[in-house]
């Protein structure tokens, strides 16, 4: 079981490093630059050619069934989910074969309505603490299974 990380815009790297290391997982972080190496072996920084969904495309080639992805793309957790992969958000919800077709709605009806109106504003609620306390009980329990 590796984890493997859509890193370029992840709130959860540094709690992600820390439980892995814990559990002794390889975490692969995958961006498309930006981010510094971490000083351990079980750490892997991936970076990928510029261009959108570069890092996407090669965590896609690259999961597993029973690997682990964070992640908040949702076309990507749909290509995760299908390869049997355990997949979080970085606020712990998680996304599985039973949800991903109303996440996928959800995400298709919201563009339909931003292209409809482009003034529409979005009311995303902000990532908090309970959100990184819930990832991390999260991920903590799939590696421990």
């Amino acid at each position: 079981m590796d984890i493997y990380v859509d890193a370029d815009a992840c709130p959860v790297k540094d709690e992600i490093i820390t439980i892995a290391l814990r559990h002794k997982k390889t975490v692969y972080m995958v961006c498309n630059g930006g981010i510094r190496p971490y000083g351990h072996e079980l750490i892997q920084l991936v970076i990928v050619p510029s261009g959108a969904d570069e890092a996407d495309k090669w965590i896609a080639e690259a999961i597993t069934a029973g690997d682990v992805l964070i992640t908040n793309d949702i076309p990507l957790a749909a290509k995760a989910v299908e390869k049997q992969a355990i997949t979080l958000r970085p606020d712990g919800s998680l996304i599985h074969e039973k949800n991903i077709g109303n996440i996928l709605a959800t995400r298709d009806l919201m563009a339909d309505v931003r292209a409809a109106d482009p003034f529409h504003q979005s009311k995303s609620k902000p990532f908090s603490s309970n959100d990184k306390g819930r990832f991390k009980q999260q991920l903590d329990q799939f590696l421990r299974q």
